[in-house]
C-alpha cells in the first residue's frame, strides 16, 4: 500500500478526531504557499491542525466570503492557538487588501471576533497583516488606519503576537518608510518588518515551538548579502535577521543549533560543497535567493549528487528572498523533533516546488501553453506530462508524482500530491 506524503489531509483528520491543544490556521489565501506548506510545517511535529478548505479561501480573482469564512472560524475548538492572516478575514485575501472598497471600520468590523478572541476563548492570538504593494494599492490611508488599530489591540493584550508585513516593495514604494513609522513607538509583541506569504509559516513556528534556539546565517556572496534587494527595501542581512526572530531564532556568530546557508550568487558548485562540509558539523537550511521564484539548477543538482539535499533541515527556492528565507527557518524551527516520516515527506514537497517545477517545468510549460490558457485540459496533461519526467525523485524515500494541477489557473504555483513508496 502507498503512503502519500501529502500530509495536509491527514492533519485535518487527526483534528477533526477532536484532538487537545489543536491549533487553527486561518491562512492568507487559497495558494498552496500560503494554506498548505504552513500546515505541513505546523504538522511535522504530530500537532492536530485545522485550516480551512481551499474552497473557502480568496484567489486572484475573488475574494474569501467574510460570514463563510467567519461561520467556518466560530465552528473550530478552542483548544490551541489562532495563527492568522487579518488581510484574509478583513478584506477576503491579499490580493483584495490591495483593492477592496471597504472602508476601516468596515474592515475593523470584520475582525472584531478577533479582538475579542483570546478573553473569550482563554486563547492566544498570532497574527500578521500587510502594507499593500504600489501601484496596486487603491486606499493606503484605510489599510494604514486598519493596521494602526490592529497594533492597538496588541498593546492591549488582544493579539499575543503581532507581525505587521509589507508585500514586495519595488523601488519607490512608500510601505517601507510606513512600516518605519509604525514601528516607532509599536509595542514589543509587535514585529515590523517585509514578508507576506511566508508569514503565517514563521507565526506557525512561533507558536508551536516557542522553545529557544539559535541560528548562524552564511551567504555564498557576503559583499552581495549587504545590498538592497528589489522586492523588501532592505539588505538580505537585515531580512535574514527579520525572518530568523520572526522564526523564534536568535542570530549569533558562533556556534549556533542551526546555520541558515543563503545562496545569493556565486560558484553554485563551490556553495554545494560548502553546504556538505556544514552538514558535516551540524543542522543546516539552505535558502535559494540568488533569483526570484526561481532556484539554481547547478546548485541543486550538485547538492543532489552530493546526496545532502535529504540531509537539510529544510530548503526554500520557491519566491522572493523574504519568502525563503521565512519559510526555510520556519520549517527548520519545527524540524528539531519532528516525525522523520513527515520531514522527509516535507523536504521531498520542497524539492518538487521549489527545485524541479520552479527551475524546470515552469518554464518549459510556459513555452508550450499560453498562460491564459493554462486553465485547461491540455495544461493540465502537459502539467502532468512534463513534471512526470523528474520522477521518481529520492530524497531520503523515494517518491512519485500523484496528481498536479495549477490551481489559480496560472504557471506561477502548482499544487500537486507525492506518493510514497514502500
Amino acid at each position: 500500500m502507498r503512503r502519500t506524503s501529502s500530509l495536509l489531509t491527514t492533519f485535518l483528520h487527526l483534528a477533526l478526531l477532536g484532538a487537545a491543544d489543536a491549533q487553527t490556521l486561518l491562512p492568507l489565501d487559497s495558494r498552496p504557499a500560503t494554506r498548505v506548506l504552513p500546515a505541513l510545517i505546523g504538522g511535522l511535529r504530530g500537532d492536530a491542525l485545522r485550516v480551512p478548505d481551499a474552497a473557502l479561501l480568496g484567489t486572484v480573482a475573488r475574494g474569501a466570503d467574510p460570514a463563510a469564512l467567519g461561520a467556518w472560524l466560530d465552528a473550530q475548538p478552542r483548544t490551541g492557538p489562532l495563527i492568522v492572516s487579518l488581510d484574509a478575514l478583513a478584506y477576503g485575501g491579499l490580493v483584495q487588501s490591495r483593492t477592496s472598497p471597504l472602508t476601516a471600520p468596515e474592515a475593523l468590523a470584520r475582525l472584531e471576533p478577533l479582538r475579542t478572541w483570546a478573553e473569550r476563548t482563554g486563547q492566544p492570538v498570532y497574527a500578521f497583516v500587510t502594507l499593500p504593494r504600489e501601484p496596486d494599492a487603491t486606499d493606503r490611508a484605510r489599510n494604514l488606519e486598519v493596521v494602526r488599530a490592529v497594533i492597538g489591540w496588541a498593546r492591549e493584550g488582544r493579539l499575543k503576537e503581532l507581525d505587521v508585513t509589507w508585500d514586495d516593495a519595488l523601488p519607490g514604494s512608500p510601505a517601507p518608510q510606513e512600516g518605519a513609522a509604525l514601528a516607532q513607538g509599536a509595542p514589543a509583541n509587535v514585529r515590523v518588518y517585509p514578508g507576506a506569504d511566508e508569514v503565517l509559516s514563521m507565526l506557525t513556528a512561533r507558536a508551536l515551538a516557542p522553545e529557544a534556539a539559535t541560528v548562524r546565517v552564511e551567504y555564498s556572496d557576503p559583499a552581495a548579502a549587504q545590498q538592497v534587494m528589489k522586492y523588501e527595501g532592505i539588505p538580505l542581512t537585515q531580512s535574514a535577521a527579520n525572518h530568523a526572530q520572526g522564526s523564534g531564532f536568535q542570530v549569533v556568530d558562533g556556534k549556533a543549533d542551526l546555520t541558515l546557508f543563503v545562496f545569493n550568487g556565486g560558484d553554485p558548485r563551490r556553495a554545494a560543497l560548502r553546504v556538505s562540509t556544514l552538514l558535516r558539523a551540524g543542522r543546516v537550511a539552505v535558502a535559494d535567493v540568488a533569483q526570484v521564484n526561481l532556484g539554481n539548477p547547478r546548485f541543486w543538482a550538485d547538492l543532489r549528487t552530493l546526496r545532502q539535499h535529504a540531509n537539510l533541515q529544510a530548503l526554500a527556492a520557491w519566491g522572493t528572498p523574504g519568502n525563503n528565507l521565512g519559510t526555510a527557518l520556519a520549517h527548520a524551527k519545527l524540524a528539531r523533533g519532528a516525525d522523520p516520516v513527515r520531514q522527509d515527506a516535507l523536504l521531498a514537497r520542497e524539492f518538487a516546488n521549489d527545485v524541479i517545477y520552479s527551475s524546470e517545468v515552469r518554464a518549459q510549460l510556459r513555452k508550450l501553453i499560453p498562460e491564459a490558457q493554462l486553465n485547461s485540459p491540455q495544461a493540465q496533461a502537459t502539467l502532468m506530462r512534463l513534471a512526470g519526467e523528474f520522477f521518481p525523485l529520492r530524497v531520503g524515500d523515494t517518491y512519485t508524482l500523484g496528481e498536479a494541477a495549477l490551481p489559480w489557473g496560472r504557471s506561477f504555483e502548482w499544487d500537486f500530491t507525492l506518493d510514497q513508496q514502500p
